[in-house]
């Protein structure tokens, strides 16, 4: 095992020790829980030694896995030590700052935030990657990253979090889908439709939250259909086999329309690891100006105005 994967997988068995549960310590460090299960095994496998009891009822701590706590503690505080040392260092030498961003957050708003970032720190110089929110906690927690752009909710032990902000997403339809002519939609009319997500991998959180919105609300999708990029989820939108959720925006062939009394409810903040330095610290200021201003996302909580409009051929409130 590499050095930096055991001082990651020490971290994750830190969060599993004091959570004694697979799935929360999975959702604090914004992972699915088999890919957790396994690299604890691969620590186990490693040190030679269990470090967990498992059973159906609960999760316990072994003598060995006692007696690593502050042995673990210690080795991660050293390493996080080094690496402030090492990025406050880096910094100080205007060299790269490394951004993490979804990849739903869409091109005008994505040009704005870098082209605002520019603007603030001229000197500074950027390297944008498209990541996940599962993506972006590890990338953060190995000192890959420098700040991303996440999707909530997300826990991670060491992490930092701006502000939260949120997006009511609507929903995109094929413009000849029979709801194209209601002004606003509810969940409980998509009823017996598929519905294309984000592979849950990439966005446990959210994924779960969503699906979770949908059944409260009457929704329960006949399929759910992972994409990872927006043309594949564009081409499940035209051809009629799912519909899919988003911010205000129609590609050619499709049509967006408001979910009645707002749902859903997708947040976003800027995340980092330990103390964040300023240039970190001026990018959730950027971050937080331009996806209110050039994104419409609002402050959590916020629910916007309900659109009414009388259904075709009905005469029900949308």
């Amino acid at each position: 095992m590499l050095v930096m994967d055991l001082i990651r997988h020490l971290s994750q068995f830190l969060v599993l020790a004091e959570e004694l549960h697979f799935g929360n310590a999975a959702a604090r460090l914004g992972l699915a829980q088999p890919p957790l299960s396994q690299r604890i095994k691969r620590l186990e496998d490693e040190l030679g030694v269990k470090l967990f009891e498992r059973s159906s009822r609960r999760v316990t701590l072994t003598p060995a896995g006692r007696l690593l706590v502050p042995e673990a503690q210690d080795l991660v505080a050293r390493v996080e030590r080094l690496r402030n040392l090492m990025t406050g260092s880096a910094h100080e030498d205007g060299t790269t700052v490394r951004i993490g961003f979804p990849s739903d957050l869409g091109g005008t708003v994505l040009a704005a935030l870098i082209a605002a970032y520019r603007a603030r720190l001229p000197e500074v110089r950027l390297s944008p990657a498209e990541m996940g929110t599962a993506a972006q906690v590890a990338a953060l927690l190995e000192g890959e990253l420098d700040v991303g752009l996440l999707r909530h909710p997300v826990a991670a032990a060491g992490l930092g979090f701006g502000a939260i902000l949120t997006q009511h997403p609507g929903v995109l339809l094929a413009e000849d889908d029979e709801l194209a002519a209601w002004a606003t939609v509810h969940l409980a009319d998509l009823a017996g439709r598929a519905l294309v997500l984000s592979p849950r991998e990439a966005e446990p959180g959210l994924y779960d939250e969503t699906l979770a919105g949908c059944r409260r609300n009457g929704f329960v999708p006949a399929d759910v259909i992972a994409a990872g990029t927006a043309e594949f989820t564009l081409g499940l939108v035209l051809s009629g086999t799912a519909v899919a959720f988003g911010p205000p925006a129609a590609p050619p062939g499709t049509v967006w329309r408001p979910l009645a009394g707002a749902p859903l409810a997708w947040r976003l903040s800027t995340a980092w690891r330990g103390e964040p330095a300023p240039q970190v610290e001026d990018f959730a200021a950027v971050a937080l100006r331009v996806l209110r201003e050039d994104a419409g996302l609002v402050a959590e909580g916020s629910v916007p105005a309900l659109r009414v409009a009388p259904r075709p051929a009905t005469g029900f409130l949308a």
